[in-house]
């Protein structure tokens, strides 16, 4: 049994920053990730990062209570307002924080960091690093911690890289520790600590059609909902509205907030057309933009009835290459279009998990000593819809609270506890795998996989329906007991890919079923949960979070109310 004071899961912006805050409170803390740091899927992030700074010519009164109501607003109101008030309070100064520790960002000719509009903003607060923020913001927090450790002379930090956590050790209520498995060599080991911080991203790839990086399978989440962490608000999954035809690879929102234009197959910019688009057009918020992208197709003015165009050859050669150079160099390469002469082909995609485990602003969890951050909490600071800018904030404000806050209570703990559970868990986990690789069953892993794609893009995503929920729901049901028959070829310890993505893959089935049920439950449309046989919004009825609690039967829902604070709910208005 290994122990460390702290153990952060996740090796991304929150988890890094979770880290650094731990070790600034002279917390020994190890970092336990599925890969190496930098492969996190934090680095794929593009457009930027939203902070009242006032940069830009019109942002100059921009503050944090501006920037507090265009999230509560952009939320659907679904937003817990004293956690949106947090960070956007904390939002400069972790701006300027991760600039002193030499994060490149892009400069305005006087030398302040550059800011540019994003949908849903009252004011262009987006800071960005041209359209590779997220790569820029994980290597400068990668730098700070390989610098504390390097500087470390009893081990402060430990980084385990290529380890998937399987099992949160929870014993009467409190965290004791997780299990891990070596990838590389086949080894499972147990993990005692004072407290543990899940930072593991999100669940996009339950959907086929989707930005996110294979890695982000929902186990994340899925570990801790097994071991008695509830889920919150699971129905909410954000589509982006520009995803690269064929590949579904990100294409950021800074290309709208720079000024491109989405045109129909009649040259049109079509949003002009629906009355919650109209005003604000390219720059209005993701759910709108996605929904009004799938109607303009459904209407005939999409190409091949699958998708529109992101045109920028107007804002000329120069900006596309000084801005958005990884856009053009991703277009080159998977489509063969260069945006300086051609308009990009994009269609809506999977992108962002509102939900995740539910805990509070201080990044605590109904589990004592087990506190979350990141794409895998929810907060909850996006509510029913994100704002785009706003999930590179939520990793680093939550990120360095959540590291604090573990710091003060491990700090006031006496000893050790747990070891008995944490070598049952080791138990029961070594025997789960042993079970898979003498498995003679008929089912192949990735079919299920696959079928499980099938049905989240078919039935679980822009529009939603109660039959078509419903069947989603039953078809989960029926892929859990074909789960239980799957067979993997490859039964050896030593990069045992298959036998890790088995692992992953119950998560996936088990958090898909967590997002069905809250979606056929919630019968109104609010954010990105849009149900065509409830369009109108119910705050009578429907102004709460769902809670998704596992149970040997499977999912069981209950809810809590939102935390309402100075904005009241109101009509959106665009």
């Amino acid at each position: 049994m290994i122990y460390h004071d702290a153990i952060v899961v996740g090796g991304g912006l929150a988890g890094l920053r979770a880290a650094i805050e731990l070790n600034r409170n002279n917390v020994r803390v190890a970092i336990i990730s599925k890969v190496h740091p930098i492969r996190s899927h934090s680095v794929a992030a593009q457009g930027g990062i939203n902070a009242p700074l006032g940069n830009h010519p019109r942002g100059a009164y921009d503050n944090w209570e501006k920037h507090a109501f265009d999230t509560v607003k952009g939320s659907d109101y679904l937003a817990d307002q004293d956690a949106v008030i947090c960070m956007t309070k904390e939002a400069s100064e972790r701006i300027y924080e991760m600039e002193h520790w030499g994060c490149p960002f892009s400069r305005t000719p006087e030398g302040k960091i550059a800011q540019r509009p994003f949908g849903g903003a009252g004011f262009p607060r987006t800071c960005y690093a041209a359209d590779k923020t997220g790569h820029a913001l994980l290597h400068t927090l990668y730098q700070q911690t390989i610098k504390l450790k390097q500087a470390a002379e009893r081990k402060e930090i430990v980084i385990y890289e290529e380890w998937l956590v399987t099992d949160l050790v929870v014993e009467d209520g409190v965290c004791a520790g997780v299990i891990a498995l070596d990838i590389v060599n086949g080894r499972l080991e147990a993990f005692q600590a004072g407290a543990v911080i899940f930072a593991t991203g999100g669940a996009g790839r339950i959907y086929e059609k989707s930005t996110n990086a294979i890695i982000n399978t929902g186990m994340g989440m899925a570990v801790p909902y097994w071991g008695g962490a509830p889920l919150k608000d699971m129905e909410f999954i954000q589509f982006h509205p520009t995803t690269l035809l064929g590949k579904n690879i990100l294409i950021t929102e800074g290309c709208r907030g720079e000024g491109g234009f989405l045109l129909n197959n009649k040259g049109e910019r079509f949003l002009e057309k629906y009355s919650d688009s109209k005003k604000d057009m390219e720059v209005a918020p993701r759910d709108i933009i996605s929904r009004n992208i799938i109607r303009e197709i459904m209407a005939g003015g999409g190409f091949d009835d699958s998708y529109v165009h992101l045109d920028l050859r107007h804002l000329g050669g120069e900006k596309i290459v000084q801005r958005l150079p990884g856009i053009r160099e991703i277009c080159m390469n998977f489509v063969g279009v260069d945006p300086v002469t051609a308009p990009i082909p994009i269609q809506p995609g999977q992108h962002y998990s509102m939900g995740g485990i539910d805990c509070n602003t201080e990044c605590e969890t109904v589990v004592k000593g087990f506190y979350a951050a990141g794409e895998a909490a929810c907060v909850s600071v996006h509510g029913a819809n994100r704002l785009g800018g706003n999930s590179l904030l939520d990793t680093i404000v939550f990120g360095a609270i959540a590291g604090g806050n573990a710091a003060g209570y491990i700090q006031g703990l006496e000893s050790k506890k747990g070891e008995s559970a944490i070598r049952d868990a080791l138990k029961r986990t070594e025997q789960r795998i042993d079970m898979l690789c003498k498995s003679e069953g008929n089912e192949v892993p990735a079919d299920v996989k696959v079928a499980l794609n099938k049905v989240m893009d078919k039935k679980v995503g822009i529009f939603r329906e109660a039959s078509h929920l419903k069947d989603a729901f039953h078809e989960v049901k029926v892929l859990q007991e074909r789960y239980k028959r799957i067979k993997i070829n490859y039964t050896g310890k030593r990069v045992n890919l298959s036998l890790m993505w088995a692992l992953e893959l119950k998560g996936s089935l088990d958090v898909a079923e967590a997002v069905i049920a809250g979606a056929v439950a919630r019968e109104e449309s609010r954010g990105s949960h849009f149900r065509t046989d409830f369009p109108q919004r119910d705050d009578a009825g429907w102004l709460k979070h769902t809670l998704a609690y596992c149970t040997p039967e499977g999912v069981r829902l209950d809810y809590k109310p939102v935390n309402i604070g100075p904005f009241e709910p109101k009509e959106r208005k665009y």
